[in-house]
């Protein structure tokens, strides 16, 4: 290895400074099924630190169809969807999921990563514009980094800039605009039906990835655009399988002209293994659960509603969070791992945000619910992170007395 890329890769202290406090928390093994109750060094622990919204990884229709599509097409396919990675059950699942979000068609891709890499790096290209919500996922920013286009951060949820920067503009140019339906750490939901006055005002297309609001708002859970009644003035509509879905993939769903373009130019598609058959069949069994049993949804609701109060409550500062997703504002990375490691000792799990995934000064606990969890045990977490909270030194506030 060249000795300026060893120096590179040895000046990376974060993750053993972290270590040597005895307060790293990534990487952390769960020795049993992602429940709300799982196993870590022989421990019980409670899990608020999922992104499985409805419970279902243990569901006993999707592990048996797992294990029937194991047994009908053996574990994996063995190339890449363009060439002999296609089954019947892919289409089939594709057919579903466009009908579930109500465009013509829609195309599975091996991961929701996958899904936005390979939209954004051949929808646009140089002299495009790609706008992006400052708060976006990852995966949307590295897909704008491929495209070669202009890309223009606008600040989070604030489409006064989005539409200054749109009307800079010239009239004729590609814009293409790209925002989570509810972003991932923050829990907060995407102003949608601006955002489409303004699209349609500048001739902007608008794809919305709904990593997290599928299986938690719209329709039967068919996400965001269905939550506003704007699924019409939705050009792409991306999802993921590894939250709701309970399972592994990504898809997005579009006119059937953009999705025929997609399956012969999204190289992230073209040139990657297609979803197992295992992963395929979990999430038409996940769908068909979704659809049929709306009790897990409004059992998922119940508990956010639930949580947050409890949190308001005690004092946290939860942001403007509107899912099942609650940030807990500590605001302080050191605290905010200490509170982590705390709360795991302590028998909770919850996951750390901190720089420079976000700002130092907006650091987090990310609390997320299940529709599994039970009432006693979001009880027992909150006590809990209360409790340590207090310890640490985590200031805590009446909202009553905030204006």
């Amino acid at each position: 290895m060249q000795k300026e890329l060893r120096k590179k890769i040895a000046d990376f202290k974060e993750a053993n400074a972290i270590r040597e406090k005895g307060l790293y928390p990534f990487f952390r093994p769960i020795e049993s099924a992602q429940d709300t109750e799982v196993i870590i060094e022989g421990k019980k622990v409670l899990m608020f630190g999922s992104n499985s919204y409805l419970g279902l990884t243990c569901h006993p229709k999707i592990k048996e169809a797992a294990k029937k599509a194991v047994e009908k097409y053996g574990s994996g396919c063995a190339g890449s969807r363009f060439l002999n990675g296609t089954l019947d059950i892919h289409i089939k699942l594709e057919e579903r999921l466009a009908e579930y979000v109500g465009k013509e068609a829609a195309v599975l891709f091996s991961t929701g990563f996958q899904v936005n890499l390979g939209i954004l790096s051949c929808v646009v290209g140089r002299n495009d514009y790609i706008f992006l919500d400052e708060y976006d996922h990852a995966s949307i920013i590295d897909g704008s980094r491929l495209s070669f286009a202009k890309t223009l951060k606008f600040a989070h949820n604030d489409l006064d800039d989005l539409e200054n920067k749109l009307s800079q503009l010239p009239e004729e140019a590609v814009k293409f605009i790209s925002v989570d339906g509810i972003f991932s750490m923050e829990g907060d939901i995407v102003k949608l039906p601006r955002l489409t006055e303004i699209a349609d005002k500048y001739g902007a297309t608008i794809m919305v990835d709904d990593a997290h609001s599928l299986g938690v708002i719209g329709d039967k859970g068919a996400g965001t655009a269905s939550h506003f009644g704007l699924t019409d003035k939705v050009d792409f509509i991306m999802g993921t399988f590894s939250k709701s879905f309970a399972s592994l993939g990504g898809f997005v769903a579009s006119d059937a002209e953009s999705i025929d373009y997609l399956k012969h130019r999204a190289r992230s598609l073209l040139f990657s293994a297609s979803m197992t058959p295992a992963s395929v069949a979990s999430v038409d069994a996940a769908l068909d659960i979704i659809i049929s049993e709306p009790e897990h949804i409004e059992n998922l609701w119940r508990n956010t509603h639930y949580a947050k109060n409890l949190l308001d409550d005690a004092g946290f500062d939860t942001g403007k969070t509107e899912s099942p997703i609650i940030p807990i504002f500590v605001r302080d990375n050191d605290k905010t791992f200490m509170l982590t490691q705390q709360l795991q000792n302590d028998g909770i799990f919850v996951n750390p945000v901190v720089s420079p995934g976000v700002p130092s000064d907006a650091s987090l606990i990310r609390f997320s619910l299940m529709a599994t969890h039970t009432l006693s045990q979001i009880d027992e977490a909150v006590e809990k992170i209360t409790k340590n909270a207090k310890k640490i030194g985590i200031p805590l506030f009446n909202k009553q007395n905030v204006s």
